[in-house]
């Protein structure tokens, strides 16, 4: 039953996902995240200073013009053309960061501390640059300097790269290279499908993008998305870092984009006389044994489900952010405790509109993503509920239930 201190969303918005090395490469990190800040707001009228504060995911700051400390949400909303005197967190919880800014903000308006946010975040691939260590103190005086690419292996230093701990885990649940293929290929499908039907024009804003010679050129479908994806391309694909089953096919790329959503209490969005898109029903975030990130998800979809009072059956729609094809596929093994029937009626609502491998994903701007698409689609539907549940790096895990009327 609504309340009036209900957490609602009443817009939100992203940029299209650009592809590496794509059409998003050269913006400027800042602004990068100011354009979906603005247009959130601009989407439904209201005043800047109306913001009380800014919850913005931010994973790779080498992004950054300044690398050292530079509070990229707060540069970003003040480029946005938010007051100075808006309060905003910038944080690292890598890919789950965006849905967690949701969880945060919600946190704060059930303890009354804030009625308003935007939540969101942005990742731009593209603007990382090559990294030299040891010269401060070294000494050095001649010879090659070595440069290091944090984007290799998108690994950790102590750690295995993400690649080589899910594809582990993966082997361990018995899926193939050929399941994650075929789920890469039926991301790729139900992509295009739902982009034709014109599901997409909600969520995603057109952007201008300047061209060295001619007029701009007009962005509006993500980069990453291929319409000739087959399985037979797939399926000749070489694995990566030693892996025995994951390729650049069935797992997303390293993109660039921005999602923001508009956040705020119910009494506050009748008190402005917005339209409430989708009520926020629980987030939950979770951690587990840092190698084991495939199962994240589906930990986390059964924790928020039972903290709901929900279950699975509730939910109309529900998506498992791929950061690889085998994370959804071992998730909804986890959620189902490996029931073979429920796992399959899972996958019929699973991932409709296509996933991080045909979208992209812009890690730090994923998790809101994923909660903007599921309250669009159920806004299609006539309501319901939804799931969406996300892993980030070294085994963290958010899942967030929505609800529309």
């Amino acid at each position: 039953m609504a309340n009036e201190n209900d957490v609602v969303i009443v817009s939100a918005v992203r940029t299209p996902f650009g592809r590496y090395g794509g059409s998003l490469r050269d913006f400027d990190y800042y602004e990068l995240g100011a354009i979906p800040m603005r247009e959130v707001l601009k989407r439904v009228n209201l005043a800047p200073d109306k913001v009380d504060e800014v919850f913005w995911g931010v994973g790779d700051t080498s992004a950054c013009r300044d690398p050292y400390t530079p509070v990229a949400g707060r540069q970003s909303l003040i480029r946005a053309g938010l007051p100075h005197e808006t309060v905003s967190i910038s944080f690292d919880m890598a890919c789950v960061s965006a849905m967690n800014a949701v969880r945060l903000a919600a946190l704060e308006m059930k303890a009354g501390e804030i009625e308003t946010a935007i939540c969101g975040g942005a990742t731009s691939f593209g603007q990382s640059p090559l990294v030299v260590r040891g010269l401060r103190f070294g000494g050095f005086r001649m010879g090659d300097v070595k440069m290091e690419d944090p984007l290799y292996a998108l690994g950790y230093k102590d750690f295995n790269p993400v690649s080589v701990d899910s594809d582990n885990v993966a082997y361990e649940y018995g899926f193939t290279r050929q399941d994650m293929d075929e789920w890469a290929f039926r991301s790729h499908q139900n992509y295009g499908a739902a982009w034709n039907a014109g599901k997409f024009k909600e969520e995603i804003m057109p952007l201008q993008i300047p061209q060295a010679k001619g007029d701009p050129v007009t962005l509006d479908i993500d980069e990453q998305y291929r319409a000739d994806t087959s399985l037979e391309r797939l399926a000749k694909l070489k694995t990566v870092y030693d892996t025995r089953a994951i390729t650049a096919g069935n797992a997303p790329g390293l993109n660039d984009g921005a999602t923001a959503l508009l956040v705020m209490t119910r009494r506050k969005a009748q008190e402005y006389g917005l339209e409430v898109l989708a009520t926020v029903v629980e987030n939950v975030s979770i951690a587990i044994n840092a190698s084991r990130m495939p199962e994240g998800p589906g930990i986390a979809m059964k924790k928020v489900v039972a903290k709901a009072g929900l279950n699975f059956d509730d939910m109309a729609v529900m998506e498992i952010n791929e950061a690889f094809a085998c994370v959804p596929l071992v998730s909804m093994m986890v959620a189902v405790d490996k029931d073979k029937a429920k796992y399959k009626a899972m996958v019929e609502r699973m991932n409709i509109n296509g996933s991080a491998i045909a979208i992209g994903h812009p890690n730090t701007a994923s998790g809101a993503r994923l909660v903007m698409n599921l309250m669009y689609e159920l806004r299609r539907r006539g309501g319901g509920y939804a799931l969406g549940a996300i892993c980030g790096g070294l085994a963290q895990a958010n899942a967030c239930i929505i609800k529309v009327e």
